[in-house]
């Protein structure tokens, strides 16, 4: 019956609700329960918005707490206590211990948002107009962050207002790595290479809604280098990958860079409260007072929950961490061998997946492990990636469960396209798999920090 009042209600832009369309009712932890009492397995984390699982009592506490109290919830830009208790526990337990002297500005409440204060801010400050962007990149819906969206169906709506970009090859896409960036910055410095100097790069060290993509080490400490030559700044994009889902806070510690802007959102919050957080290298702070603003600039509830978050790295939570991300990628890489040329383990830390030969078994093992009772999704510009992106602390004995049934739902769509898989099989034989795309082994038994320092 719901259904029918979803349907006729609202838009058909809905994408989600098609794949599940149960009424969801209730949820704890990585469980979320609908309105008949089906239990669902939650190895999708709203898509990295929960990377601390749903009603975390603490989070659930502290936010009920300020409630209670009459706490300030619509502050603007005003000083608030909320936001005074998060800025020091973000600069003592998060940046402090780093050696990061980033600067903190609250843009409007989405990701997208985010990014697009961090190109208004690189163009601002360099006075130039172009931003390099890579291929499978995702940075958000509206018009500037949706320019450097790499997706064709995402931009093609609004194609003819998206400008100001310059696409790259991903590291590993079609073979690409470090000489295509080194010949890129030949090109800027080319007087007759065709190319204006840029004013930023904007990458995700780990392509989360592209597939799974992970940039080596040696990679990103080459566009770090490259875009301080050219005069540009580099923006990360860690809205999905930071708050801990590579195994550290921000994704990029393991390349050991310093990028002059960061974007967060989705778990910075920690209780899926809409929140941005842009850090900005003070030498970049460029704004003026009230050029880039909004209403809704720092969710003071979130506010609240997002300092909380911080008091649960502790080394209990690095612990479960570290085993669930060994799980993860011991799986990923027994099912891999399992179905070789088939089935490829690609991602890292939490954020891990499978890599179909037959783009459409990926949605195929998606639907049948929902109807098991796990909720995961896929990703890839074919969706021809199962994206497992459980909450971090999840417990590990109904981790291995939702692992295992996603395992029967696996061998279930391979069984029913057996024909066509051992055709793609004998194309995916004649190449190497990329070394880039892998499952993550490097963080497995790497030592983790028992804070979040």
């Amino acid at each position: 019956m719901h259904r029918e009042v979803f349907e006729e209600s609202e838009s058909e832009v809905r994408y989600y609700c098609r794949k599940l369309p149960n009424l969801l009712r209730t949820a704890n932890g990585a469980i979320v329960v609908d309105a008949e009492g089906r239990e669902f397995i939650d190895l999708m984390s709203a898509c990295g918005a929960l990377n601390y699982g749903h009603n975390h009592p603490l989070l659930k506490s502290s936010a009920i707490d300020y409630l209670a109290s009459d706490g300030i919830l619509a502050g603007l830009d005003f000083h608030t206590e909320a936001k005074l208790r998060f800025i020091e526990a973000f600069r003592d337990k998060v940046l402090a211990p780093r050696g990061l002297g980033y600067r903190m500005q609250f843009p409007g409440p989405s990701g997208a948002n985010c990014v697009e204060a961090a190109l208004k801010l690189a163009r601002k400050f360099t006075g130039r107009r172009d931003v390099v962007a890579f291929t499978n990149a995702f940075h958000g819906m509206s018009a500037g962050a949706l320019s450097m969206t790499a997706s064709r169906s995402a931009r093609e709506s609004l194609a003819p207002l998206l400008n100001g970009a310059l696409r790259l090859p991903f590291d590993g896409y079609h073979g690409a790595g470090v000489e295509d960036l080194r010949r890129f910055e030949r090109m800027v410095a080319d007087p007759s290479g065709g190319i204006d100097p840029v004013a930023a790069f904007i990458v995700e060290t780990v392509q989360g809604e592209g597939g799974l993509n992970v940039a080596s080490d040696e990679w990103l400490r080459e566009l770090s280098a490259i875009s301080r030559r050219l005069g540009a700044l580099l923006i990360v994009d860690d809205i999905q990958a930071g708050c801990g889902r590579t195994g550290t806070f921000f994704s990029f510690e393991r390349a050991g860079i310093e990028p002059d802007l960061v974007c967060l959102a989705k778990s910075v919050s920690g209780s899926g409260l809409p929140m941005s957080l842009l850090l900005i290298g003070r030498d970049c702070d460029a704004w003026r007072p009230g050029e880039h603003n909004g209403t809704f600039r720092g969710n003071a509830l979130a506010f609240v929950t997002a300092a909380a978050a911080l008091d649960l790295w502790d080394e209990g939570f690095i612990s479960t961490l570290r085993r669930n991300t060994a799980t993860l990628a011991r799986w990923c890489a027994s099912m891999q061998e399992a179905y070789p040329g088939v089935v490829r383990a690609k991602g890292l830390g939490m954020m891990q997946g499978l890599e179909f030969s037959v783009p459409e078994t990926a949605s195929v093992a998606a639907r049948s492990v929902a109807r098991m009772g796990v909720i995961c999704e896929c990703c890839g510009p074919r969706d021809e990636v199962l994206k497992i992106m459980a909450p971090l602390n999840i417990d590990h004995v109904l981790f291995d469960q939702a692992l295992r049934r996603l395992a029967d739902a696996v061998a279930d769509a391979l069984a029913g396209k057996k024909g066509r898989l051992e055709a793609r099989s004998s194309e995916r034989d004649e190449a190497p798999l990329d070394p880039y795309y892998h499952c993550g082994d490097a963080i497995v038994g790497a030592e983790l920090p028992h804070r979040i320092a």
